[in-house]
């Protein structure tokens, strides 16, 4: 018969989720904002105040990220992906052209748009990536939410690394990489990316744990690849075009799995004919068994029938909600304030760090920007497997782990408020991995508490808490402290040095994260019953097919 391709068989159905990390990893360009914001502030003789507005326009382009939510229930995947493609390469393309003197430096206001729209731009990429994944994968959410937000938080350090390799940090030539780059990447994702049927059998998700398994192992070997050049200084020209070289290797290792799949696949094409994923039918609930789903099922016909007389049953905690539903919950909006305690404080270090870097006394702040991505990374792809661990051992909270990671993340701004010798590589390090595991556990959560159907706009309401975050934390509390002690330069922005400059900074978000600890354990306790749900479905599913075999 031959070799075949289809999105929908395994070898095209892990294709597809390669293609999406490669996506991840590439637009992360979001955070990068430290290592060309000091060329933007000298050029444009902006105040600390100023600059962090201009990394808030950036983060508010988050905001427009509704619009990708819409999108994702009427579009197709490819379509939503090359409108993120093309906006990123416009607005990344002119802040190339203004920072590379190839035009003049444009008005505040028109550089405040241009910046919205590099925000805007992931969220696109972003919403096709995890939607798309997440259904496609529905069994193991925790890893997949965990390995593409892990690469995410890679992407940072992939950029500035490759920068630093090959430009030697030359910001014009950073811009140009994060206007290209992606642009291509994502234009190859269009081609294999599709929503297919989860898996039906619980052969097919053990195998997709195995299979996750092997990816996860290639992201902690990329991610130890890349601290280990960071931590060994200065490198030589070809020492750094080999490191390049090597990286691209490893980013496309985990193709070896659809090599494998369509390789086992084309040598038993001759013997046995095997089941044609795309005419499997989804019978399986989000949530629960299939036995509870019947019985939801015959609930809903009741209800039907005594439609006319009688208003229609809310839906519970792991259950389908529309927008207007999972909006008028107590949970959601939970959920909602304990992230923006965590990836609002979060987003105001790394909109910071090069500023924070330099009162310190730091000429050279790439590495913490490295370090924040690299180790958020390890904070999103264990919390990501960890916490699908523990719900299918205990019936665990996902919340649980949001707030251990408010706690440590409020002991590292104490560490960057006494501002003791290597102070600022602890609290990066710390603040790294706090925020990936806000972000990787978060996910899941709002899917397995609200359902998928309308997952796309309820991850994107999730994420207004990204522009909002960083308006409170970076624009207005670390803008203003720092400019309260700052001194004016004669180009007419102003510049602070000495652990005095942020040191109230970190003391207000150490008691937001405290706040957010609250909330997430409040969070934990409520859904302790839906957890406990999910579990027991796996535990008769497991149970059911051992006695079976």
């Amino acid at each position: 018969m031959g070799f075949e391709y289809s999105p929908a068989s395994p070898a095209g159905k892990w294709l597809g989720f390669v293609t999406a990390i490669w996506v991840q990893a590439i637009s992360g360009n979001n955070y990068t904002f430290s290592n060309y914001s000091d060329a933007i502030k000298s050029l444009m003789g902006l105040t600390q105040l100023q600059l962090n507005s201009l990394s808030v326009a950036k983060d508010v382009g988050k905001a427009f990220g509704i619009l990708a939510g819409l999108a994702s229930d009427r579009l197709p995947t490819p379509v939503i992906l090359l409108i993120g493609a093309i906006e990123g390469f416009i607005a990344y393309g002119v802040q190339w052209l203004v920072v590379s003197r190839r035009i003049q430096p444009l008005p505040y206001w028109a550089m405040s748009i241009f910046l919205c729209m590099g925000g805007n731009s992931t969220t696109w990429m972003n919403t096709a990536i995890l939607v798309t994944c997440i259904r496609n994968f529905r069994k193991n959410r925790g890893p997949v939410s965990g390995i593409l937000k892990g690469y995410v938080g890679l992407s940072t350090a992939i950029f500035t690394d490759v920068c630093s390799a090959l430009f030697a940090d030359d910001p014009a030539k950073f811009l140009m990489m994060l206007a290209v780059v992606p642009f291509v990447v994502c234009l190859g994702a269009i081609f294999f990316l599709r929503e297919i049927p989860p898996s039906a059998t619980a052969a097919e998700e053990n195998d997709e744990t195995k299979y996750f398994g092997v990816i996860n192992v290639a992201a902690v070997v990329i991610a130890l690849y890349l601290l280990a050049f960071d931590v060994t200084g200065t490198h030589g020209r070809l020492f750094s075009q080999v490191f390049a070289a090597v990286l691209l290797v490893l980013l496309a290792s985990p193709l070896l799995i659809p090599i494998y799949l369509a390789a086992k696949n084309f040598i038993r094409s001759g013997g046995t004919k095997t089941v044609d994923v795309e005419q499997i039918t989804v019978t399986e609930p989000l949530l629960a068994a299939a036995a509870a789903e019947v019985e939801k099922e015959k609930e809903k016909k009741k209800v039907e029938t005594t439609s006319s007389t009688t208003e229609k049953r809310k839906p519970v905690l792991g259950e389908e909600h529309t927008i207007m539903e999972a909006l008028s919950t107590v949970d959601f909006w939970i959920l909602f304030g304990s992230f923006l305690c965590g990836v609002g404080t979060g987003l105001a270090v790394m909109n910071n760090l090069g500023q924070m870097g330099l009162a310190l006394g730091y000429s050279d702040v790439s590495m913490f920007v490295s370090l924040t991505s690299i180790w958020g990374f390890f904070g999103r792809i264990l919390s990501g497997s960890i916490s699908e661990y523990f719900i299918k051992r205990a019936g665990t909270p996902r919340p649980v782990w949001n707030a251990a990671s408010q706690i440590l993340m409020a002991v590292g701004y104490i560490v960057m408020a006494v501002a003791l010798p290597g102070s600022l590589y602890v609290g990066s390090i710390v603040v790294g991995i706090c925020y990936g595991v806000r972000l990787a556990v978060t996910v899941p959560t709002a899917s397995e508490l609200f359902g998928l159907k309308y997952y796309g706009l309820i991850y994107n309401i999730l994420i207004l808490n990204l522009p909002l975050g960083s308006f409170l934390f970076s624009g207005l509390l670390a803008g203003l402290l720092y400019d309260s002690q700052a001194t004016r330069t004669a180009g007419g922005g102003n510049t602070c040095i000495g652990a005095h400059c942020y040191r109230l900074v970190f003391v207000v978000m150490a008691i937001a994260c405290v706040i957010g600890f609250g909330l997430d354990v409040l969070l934990s306790i409520r859904t302790k019953g839906i957890y406990g749900k999910i579990y027991a479905s796996r535990k008769s599913k497991k149970s059911s097919v051992s006695s079976g075999s």
